[in-house]
């Protein structure tokens, strides 16, 4: 059956499976809702950051069905399609089912477990003999499960004495760690998704989410059916599906929008709408080291009047004021952002703004008033921010560079103090560029193993990183064939999440356990197991003994020493222990001190965050304070207004490349396809990328609609179809990145230049030129790789 794009978004939107009173379903929802099944195993949904429980249905051994759980609090039984079929790609003939080995001719070889095993082991032990202990490098994901992310990171840092560990969530969310971080002390947002129903005032910035958080989206959209009176802002370079229900759009060039924020500062200010007590009892004013007075911040925001922000935005004077006394007046206002705060060059700038209006607006620490930031992949969070496993951190997102923390981590890890190295590994874009053969003296990392993720698609500027990852000994567990698995050595077939069980933890910083729901298909194993061999055969079983075949067993041993290492932080999990999150069908929002807590939905608030009476931080938290910042790091319990001057992207448009380019995804499509594009519906429903552009430009360029047109920035080129849209700015072009063809892969256009702060790379603005170079092709061919000996070409 064909889903048009238009009834796909409809179903995303609106379908269930175990919808709540009154919903009407959409027929193919209601099919899977009622199918025939053995059992329904609980778990959490395989795609976005969302956090959405399902059950899967299973039958003779198989999945064949998924639908929601009317009892998480993150989806109340609502999915979108994308999670709804997600049981579809399980299936696939191209799943990897056995390890290969590359051969001298080019081509894969089928292998044993123990042969493979055994060759990466002793590769491992060979170049990290020849090469010193950082010569082999992990990169993870934010779709691994928390055990497989923080087995891993153990594995390299108390194993292999080193912090080449990162995680795919560097270039997704790590802007958004740094804003909070340096904005409140700790990562994670304060409040909850709850928090939605309850505001008055929704600021949505850098964010499609009606595309790209769906089940997120249709709690606004509801929220704001039954509420005419809250008001929708949507801060965006195009008017998207999100955009069109807002109450106010504001249109921004592509990186300019730390100008709007601080001009709605200095409306708000202006009009005496602040909140001083807010200020005067909770914040204070810094550029890092020093600290300023209230005047100071004033003086810099007086720099951005609404008629000079519009002047570096195109944002309209007039809908700046207006945002700025919606939100400083709504009672209770609630930001809501993504990637397109994140992936650029002042990413954590951008946080900081936005964190700022909260600040002196006092839209914080209270129902319906939160800063909050909506993670991309389901286990950003849980699994690769909150384990440590990037490579300046540590269990409970805590510097390595800190002596203390590494000897608490030592300690509760049983190896001798000083094992784990103080200097933090290479951030993601260093780490690739440093990533090579033996015959390049440059290249320091001469080894990689990657799980879960495919950086040969979804890497910035991808012509640089391509011969380092050709070159090196490279090691990929994947479920399917991929860009990156054509550029491996050894590849390792992965159980799917409903194969082997795990925990996921989504952005209100709630933990939810998958059981296990079926057995794995052919060979392929879960990553824990993967990394637990590959410890045996280095002689580190001691310090990972959860080897063994049971998966769940092997869970429940890996998640109760991560909650061990992290029982005293404020990211404390000892109350979600593994028995307790089998049992619950919501989860557990940390911190969850001790088994029977019920979980925290809002934190710095006394009577609702326990870490106000927890032993080794009680102490240092004044008896009378209400609301406390505890992690400030100046231990004053305050957050910080950043005195942050204005600075545009990375590339800005010229003479030679006059277009802005932005990039993201579709409602249909999860990152670079490998799973969606097997599933029959949602293919054909977005079957290829494009290059959507306004009307002007296509008139002077004499593009047509479905014209074929070249694309290039200063780092390479893609030829893609011409959509033509009023819903973009003139001057501003957009490409879903999900494509894998080789000439529509939109990241070799991409600029990697980074935030210095975050190391987040700038994938949302690159300057551009397009030319007309056919008429209309047909390009609906549903791509994906399929021949594991394929070339990258």
């Amino acid at each position: 059956m064909a889903i048009s794009r238009r009834n796909f978004i409809k179903l995303s939107v609106a379908a269930s499976a175990a919808a709540a009173a009154g919903i009407s379903f959409p027929e193919r929802a209601e099919a899977a809702a009622g199918a025939e099944v053995d059992k329904w195993v609980k778990g959490a949904c395989r795609f976005c950051g969302t956090g959405c429980g399902v059950y899967v249905g299973v039958k003779d051994g198989k999945a064949v069905a998924i639908k929601g759980n009317p009892d998480a609090k993150t989806n109340f039984g609502f999915l979108c399609v994308k999670g709804f079929l997600a049981y579809k790609c399980m299936y696939h003939p191209d799943r990897l089912k056995y390890p290969m080995i590359r051969q001298s001719d080019g081509n894969f070889k089928r292998a044993s477990w123990d042969d493979a095993l055994d060759h990466v082991a002793a590769k491992f032990k060979e170049l990290r003999y020849k090469y010193g202990k950082d010569a082999v490098a992990y990169y993870g994901s934010g779709q691994c499960t928390t055990e497989e992310s923080y087995t891993f990171n153990k594995l390299w840092k108390g194993g292999f004495q080193s912090n080449m560990v990162e995680g795919n969530p560097r270039l997704c969310m790590a802007s958004a760690v740094g804003g909070y971080i340096s904005t409140f002390g700790s990562d994670e947002p304060i409040g909850s998704y709850s928090d939605i129903e309850k505001s008055k005032c929704l600021f949505i910035v850098g964010s499609n989410m009606s595309e790209c958080h769906p089940i997120i989206f249709r709690r606004v959209m509801r929220h704001k059916m039954k509420n005419p009176d809250v008001k929708v802002i949507v801060c965006e370079p195009r008017r998207t599906n999100t955009a069109k229900i807002a109450d106010l759009w504001l249109p921004v060039d592509p990186g300019t929008d730390l100008a709007v924020f601080h001009s709605m500062a200095h409306v708000i200010i202006k009009k005496g709408i602040h909140d001083p007590e807010f200020i005067k009892n909770y914040a204070r004013i810094t550029a890092g080291k020093e600290n300023f007075d209230f005047d100071k911040y004033k003086e810099l925001v007086d720099q951005f009047d609404p008629k000079t922000a519009e002047k570096l935005s195109r944002c309209p004077a007039e809908d700046i004021e207006k945002a700025a006394e919606w939100f400083a007046t709504s009672g209770a206002s609630m930001s809501l952002w993504t990637m397109g705060l994140n992936q650029r060059m002042r990413g954590v700038w951008a946080n900081n703004l936005v964190h700022n209006l909260h600040i002196i607006t006092g839209n914080l620490c209270r129902s319906g008033a939160d800063s909050f930031s909506l993670t991309g992949q389901p286990n950003a969070c849980g699994g690769v921010r909150e384990t440590g496993s990037l490579a300046h951190l540590l269990p409970g997102t805590r510097p390595v560079a800190s002596e203390a923390v590494r000897t608490e981590v030592e300690e509760a890890w049983g190896i001798p103090k000083g094992t784990i190295n103080p200097k933090p590994g290479f951030h993601t874009m260093k780490m690739f560029d440093n990533l090579g053969g033996e015959d390049d003296s440059s290249k320091p990392i001469k080894a990689m193993l990657t799980s879960t993720t495919n950086p040969a698609q979804s890497l910035p500027n991808l012509d640089k990183y391509i011969p380092g990852m050709r070159d090196s000994f490279l090691v990929v567990l994947d479920m399917f064939p991929t860009r990156t698995t054509q550029l491996a050595d050894v590849i390792l077939p992965a159980a799917f999440l409903y194969e082997k069980g795990g925990v996921y933890g989504c952005s209100e910083r709630r933990s939810q356990l998958t059981e296990k729901a079926v057995e794995p298909v052919g060979e392929a194993k879960p990553d824990v197991w993967i990394a637990a061999q590959i410890a045996k055969r280095m002689g580190l079983s001691e310090l990972i003994p959860w080897n063994m075949d049971d998966s769940m067993a092997a869970n429940k041993m890996a998640w109760t020493d991560y909650i061990t290492v992290t029982k005293d932080t404020e990211h404390t999990l000892w109350g979600a222990q593994f028995d307790i999150l089998k049992k619950s069908k919501e989860g557990l929002q940390w911190p969850c001190p001790y088994p029977g807590h019920p979980g925290t939905e809002r934190r710095y608030v006394r009577g609702l965050d326990p870490v106000f009476e927890m032993p080794g931080h009680k102490e240092h938290i004044p008896s009378d304070a209400s609301i406390y910042f505890y992690a400030d790091k100046k231990g004053d319990g305050k957050s910080n207004i950043w005195l942050r001057p204005y600075k545009g992207p990375g590339e800005v448009p010229d003479q030679q490349y006059p277009f802005y380019l932005t990039t993201g995804r579709v409602i249909e499509q999860w990152h670079t396809g490998t799973m969606t594009m097997r599933i029959p519906e949602i293919a054909r429903a977005h079957p290829n990328a494009y290059i959507e552009l306004h009307p002007e430009d296509a008139s002077k360029l004499g593009i047509s609609s479905g014209d074929m047109v070249e694309v290039e920035s200063r780092r390479g080129k893609n030829t893609l179809p011409a959509r033509i849209t009023k819903g973009t700015l003139p001057g501003v072009l957009f490409v879903p990145w999900h494509d894998q063809v080789m000439e529509r892969m939109i990241n070799f256009v991409c600029n990697d230049v980074v935030d210095p702060g975050s190391k987040e790379p700038e994938f949302k603005i690159a300057a551009v030129k397009i030319k007309r170079v056919s008429g209309p092709k047909d390009v609906a061919d549903k791509f994906y790789i399929s021949d594991v000996n394929s070339t990258y070409a």
